[in-house]
């Protein structure tokens, strides 16, 4: 059902996450003032630690972990879910520049016990082309002020949101949204503001 997953990428973007956080974690510690004890001999104090550069949020590109609220992460890992990178897919159409995770327990039991959330950047005539296909093939689409919503038919629907709408594509101007439910859409924090 999904396309074949990548773990280079993941534990890439994890190693560096950790080598980030190590980084900035890190502070110089403060000067030794002299005591009666110590004042015959002088020390030096050590060398002011040079603050490592952050990137802006808005130029990063997406993980799993930051597609998602912080909190939803920290629940999914408190029942022992973890996360699979996956390419983004419109149907047959891959969107390079996007991030399909996959969230589950995938050290217990085969199941379809799992949320998949989705983010890519797309183009306004990309975007109308995949809808016009989707619709083509039984999904359905609907407008509203957040944007359009391209729902799975209800016939292929595996799992449901309490409204009813399973598989769901949310695109708004420059980018597309997925979610395994309309609900679940709303999980997505991406872009970061």
């Amino acid at each position: 059902m999904f396309p074949p997953r990548h773990r280079f990428g993941a534990a890439l973007v994890i190693a560096l996450t950790a080598t980030l956080a190590t980084a900035c974690a890190s502070q110089a510690p403060p000067a030794s003032q002299p005591t009666e004890s110590m004042a015959g001999t002088p020390t030096a104090a050590p060398p002011e630690a040079t603050p490592t550069p952050t990137a802006d949020a808005a130029d990063e590109d997406p993980t799993c972990e930051t597609l998602i609220g912080a909190d939803v992460v920290a629940d999914f890992e408190s029942i022992g879910w973890s996360s699979r990178a996956e390419k983004f897919y419109l149907g047959e159409l891959e969107l390079a520049h996007g991030i399909q995770c996959v969230w589950a327990d995938f050290e217990g039991p085969a199941g379809d016990h799992l949320q998949l959330f989705g983010w890519a950047p797309i183009g306004d005539e990309e975007a109308a082309e995949a809808q016009t296909s989707m619709v083509d093939q039984g999904w359905i689409r609907e407008e509203s002020s957040e944007g359009v919503y391209i729902t799975e038919p209800k016939e292929t629907t595996i799992a449901v949101d309490e409204e009813g709408y399973g598989m769901t594509y949310l695109f708004v101007a420059g980018s597309v949204k997925l979610a395994d439910t309309k609900q679940g859409l709303l999980l997505i924090e991406w872009p970061k503001s």
